[in-house]
């Protein structure tokens, strides 16, 4: 009788403990940079909310490296159980994965995308050692000097580079790539004059535009940046081929339980839709956005063909 006792207690406990709601533990957001970026500076405020919505610390966790691929390794090899989620970028999801030779994920089928929060161009800055006053005047400057004038970037593949290069393609441009180990680094030697000019992420360069050390030659988005509404777009001044907007959304490891999937994708666009977290993100030159999950996966799946073929192309790789 005790015997049979204890055995029902044990499965009275298991199940209670199986039907437990989510989340009952906390969530880890990893975010595949060092702190400091642009993917930390949204994932902070997006963890903050999400914690004080779903009742549960959300921790954001930096694992960088490898242009984002080692923190998208480790989400995609972990429990499809909701409480390990990526803070993607395009970098790690749709352009780094085609430079690898070998790579521990394969993107279209490593995650299960939730839904993107942020979306920003890239913008076109250059420092103190060019004097060209707008876009079209420094095109002409590059094409007088081919193969002499520089382009920072964060690395071989990422966002700045793979923008420089298609940039350079549609408009028959010969630049030299100046690769960094990460964005600061580039942007300290643009300001130094070291170099000449860098595709930015439009939130990491902001605060050098508005004090006026960098110049901004034009965005690459579909239309002007509200952050800098008098910059035009590259597509407006005669290039629209060079039409390039960096997300950064919530990803989890493939397999995740439908009913967790839209959980967590109503606590995400609640928190993205608060007024509070818009204000933060517009300060930094991101502008706030969601989707449904599937539109999401459309979207990564078109924009990892779109990098693909340009990097197969131009037959960059890293080892």
């Amino acid at each position: 009788m005790l015997r049979v006792f204890f055995f029902v207690l044990m499965l009275l406990l298991s199940t209670q403990s199986g039907a437990q709601p989510y989340p009952s533990k906390p969530i880890k957001l990893v975010v595949p940079f060092p702190p400091g970026g642009v993917a930390d500076i949204i994932a902070r405020p997006l963890a903050e909310s999400l914690s004080n919505y779903l009742g549960q610390s959300v921790v954001v966790d930096n694992k960088g490296g490898a242009t984002g691929t080692i923190g998208a390794s480790f989400v995609a090899n972990a429990p499809p159980d909701g409480y390990t989620l990526l803070l993607g970028t395009s970098n790690e999801i749709t352009m780094s994965p085609t430079l690898f030779k070998t790579l521990p994920y394969d993107p279209n089928t490593a995650f299960t995308p939730i839904t993107p929060v942020g979306d920003f161009p890239n913008v076109l800055v250059v420092g103190p050692s060019i004097t060209s006053k707008n876009f079209n005047e420094f095109v002409e400057l590059i094409r007088s000097k081919p193969n002499r004038i520089t382009f920072a970037s964060s690395g071989t593949g990422s966002t700045n580079h793979l923008t420089a290069v298609l940039f350079a393609n549609q408009a028959k441009l010969d630049i030299v790539n100046v690769p960094y180990r990460g964005g600061g680094p580039a942007l300290a030697d643009l300001l130094g004059g070291q170099v000449d000019a860098l595709f930015a992420t439009l939130p990491s360069a902001m605060a050098q535009i508005k004090a006026g050390k960098l110049r901004a030659l034009a965005v690459t988005g579909n239309t002007r940046s509200a952050a800098l509404p008098e910059v035009p777009t590259i597509k407006e001044l005669g290039i629209p081929g060079v039409t390039v907007t960096t997300w950064n959304g919530v990803l989890a490891p493939a397999k995740l339980p439908p009913k967790l999937a839209k959980q967590l994708h109503e606590a995400i666009v609640h928190v993205a839709e608060e007024p509070s977290f818009k204000e933060k993100m517009l300060s930094v030159g991101v502008e706030p956005t969601t989707s449904l999950s599937a539109e999401f996966s459309v979207r990564i799946r078109a924009e990892y063909e779109k990098w693909s073929t340009l990097i197969k192309r131009s037959g960059m790789t890293v080892e």
